[in-house]
């Protein structure tokens, strides 16, 4: 059996949906254009020394938010012209189920116990500990596997940092372990 349109019905246009507004698509649009000129405006701010070449600092910065700006325009252009993104057609994705609200609050608390607990904790432990509330937070089964994986690949990091690279992560209850600290 072919899917095909019977005789002398106009084929569906591909990225245009029947109904509907765009808000979504027009958020995301306006947040990349908002996050653009906020990376315009803070990139004007960096201090350029006088030895710099040509291509300061603000370089980097200004070539990223006028990006961000030109992708987002150009969106919201799409969008006015009436054009509309693809739904979700992937195989494993049942548009049907709503959101977990529960994981993606188990996962937004890691984050910010993350953020809260590097300093008192220090990177290593702060970081199992987001390592590990991630992992419980998508279904890992035992807890501690992937709390001792979190550990490792945290004080990897630490160690990378400290000691190749030469930046400082704070080791915070580890403090007094020699190649911990940078």
């Amino acid at each position: 059996m072919s899917s095909a349109s019977a005789p002398g019905t106009p084929a569906p246009l591909v990225g245009r949906p029947a109904r509907g507004r765009p808000w979504g698509e027009a958020l995301f649009a306006v947040g990349l254009v908002a996050l653009g000129v906020f990376t315009l405006v803070e990139a004007s701010g960096i201090i350029v020394p006088g030895s710099a070449n040509v291509m300061g600092p603000q370089a980097f910065p200004y070539a990223v938010g006028a990006l961000l700006v030109g992708t987002g325009a150009a969106v919201l252009l799409a969008l006015v012209r009436g054009h509309r993104g693809q739904a979700e057609q992937g195989e494993d994705v049942d548009v049907s189920i709503g959101t977990d609200w529960v994981t993606v609050g188990k996962l937004i608390g890691s984050f910010v116990a993350l953020i809260v607990l590097v300093e008192p904790l220090g990177w290593p432990l702060a970081a199992t500990l987001l390592f590990t509330g991630a992992a419980w937070s998508l279904g890992a089964k035992p807890w501690w596997r992937p709390a001792v994986i979190g550990l490792v690949l945290s004080l990897v990091v630490q160690v990378t940092f400290t000691q190749l690279l030469g930046v400082y992560l704070p080791a915070g209850l580890l403090d007094g372990v020699p190649s911990l600290n940078g």
